[in-house]
């Protein structure tokens, strides 16, 4: 058979089977096993799945997947978020539309010590959206608000999706994270114009609040100490050269375990909750690491990525048209697809393609990661939108996704502006590391 035909068949059949509600992870390791099968026959077919998953959990690169995720659960767990979100309501709950804002800082400030969208996504759903539709809010303008907001938490340091690209391209994760940093505080300031502009428009969608004394407003930040306290000390670790990443994100594990007992919020029942949690996030992870990794291995064997390349390096419409391309390519994917798998299967195609044509990866990790951004509240797919509505059952998902709509268009604006001027992204890397 064809190898061009085969790779055909292999992606249609990945499709199918997700389109057919098969896990991700599942659909990509058994197209990609049977492909690799086909083409180079089944016994190293088979060689290949015994070794591929025990080489992926053993990878002490990866590790620091698990850590920053458990930091994240013990944060959690420990009311961190909580109280990020209380001290934001208390400070701004009283302008129109404030409790919004309220949920946007948030999500940024979870995000600094979290690094993922769904976690993100799933803890602010559970704290703001109650009280944004007890405040009067419109639920889904609301459900949209935090689906977006939850997309800060794989832009703003330290994120998932930044470390899995660094060591896909062997880039300095510490770049990647310092990269960010610009980029996830825009995102915070556009949607924080976008949300005053909708409060003036559309007051009765997004009344004012509750007032609160400045006595209370300063006692609503007392608890705040912990969460600057994680923050700084696991990027300020990294930087500073105490630690690597992988040590980082450990120190931040045991740093966010330790405040939370040390301050009485972390029990027995918390801690096993937040492994719990952390243990189903990460498997998670890697089983979709494993099955993009057995794919990508069958499409290096048909020399399917090598081709790629080369037919986006010739393409007679220029660098930025190439670019482009990809961008839109990335747009369609991430609303059919987990973001993590378009991650993990178009990195080793696009990226060797962008430093061809004369761009810097590092940037293009931060243009990457916004198109990924995209896709978790897009149509049809958007799983942040989807975790809401398994947390939130009597809010349709249509009306999620309509909330989302104005977010998803400051979201490609951002995109843009971020195109047009590398330096926005390749700065703040150029002075820490």
């Amino acid at each position: 058979m064809e190898r061009e035909l085969l790779v055909i068949l292999g992606f249609s059949g990945m499709f199918g089977l997700m389109a057919l509600r098969v896990p991700v992870a599942i659909a990509m390791g058994v197209t990609g096993i049977a492909g690799f099968g086909a083409v180079a026959g089944w016994m190293p077919a088979i060689n290949l799945l015994a070794n591929v998953p025990l080489s992926v959990i053993t990878d002490y690169n990866l590790s620091v997947i698990p850590m920053f995720v458990l930091m994240g659960a013990f944060a959690s767990y420990g009311g961190m978020s909580r109280e990020l979100y209380e001290a934001g309501r208390t400070w701004l709950g009283h302008f129109r539309g404030g409790l919004a804002l309220a949920s946007v800082f948030s999500c940024a400030g979870f995000a600094a010590i979290n690094g993922s969208s769904v976690a993100t996504t799933a803890t602010m759903t559970q704290i703001a959206l109650p009280e944004m539709r007890r405040g009067g809010y419109d639920a889904g303008l609301s459900a949209g608000m935090i689906a977006a907001g939850g997309t800060l938490g794989i832009m703003i340091p330290p994120s998932v999706i930044f470390v899995l690209y660094g060591i896909m391209t062997e880039i300095e994760i510490t770049e990647l994270f310092a990269a960010g940093v610009i980029p996830g505080l825009m995102a915070v300031v556009f949607y924080s114009l976008l949300i005053s502009y909708l409060s003036k428009k559309y007051p009765h969608l997004l009344p004012r609040g509750e007032k609160f004394s400045w006595a209370e407003r300063w006692h609503s930040v007392r608890g705040l100490w912990a969460i600057f306290f994680l923050f700084l000390m696991v990027l300020g670790g990294i930087y500073s050269g105490i630690f690597t990443v992988q040590e980082a994100a450990g120190v931040g594990a045991i740093g966010a375990l330790v405040i939370g007992v040390i301050r009485g919020q972390l029990r027995m029942p918390e801690i096993r909750g937040a492994l719990v949690q952390a243990l189903r996030v990460s498997s998670a992870i890697m089983l979709i690491v494993i099955g993009a990794y057995l794919f990508g291995y069958f499409l290096t064997v048909t020399q399917f990525t090598q081709n790629a390349v080369e037919f986006l390096v010739e393409l007679p419409i220029g660098a930025y048209g190439v670019l482009a391309l990809i961008m839109l390519c990335y747009l369609v994917l991430g609303a059919v697809m987990d973001e993590l798998a378009m991650l993990l299967l178009t990195v080793p195609i696009v990226v060797p393609a962008i430093v061809a044509l004369g761009f810097d990866p590092v940037w293009f990790g931060v243009i990457l990661v916004m198109a990924v951004t995209l896709g978790l509240i897009s149509p049809p797919v958007g799983m942040n939108v989807f975790v809401i509505n398994s947390i939130a059952r009597d809010v349709p998902l249509v009306s999620i996704y309509k909330g989302t709509l104005p977010f998803i268009s400051m979201d490609i604006i951002r995109l843009i502006i971020l195109c047009a001027f590398p330096a926005l992204s390749l700065w703040l890397p150029g002075i820490l590391t």
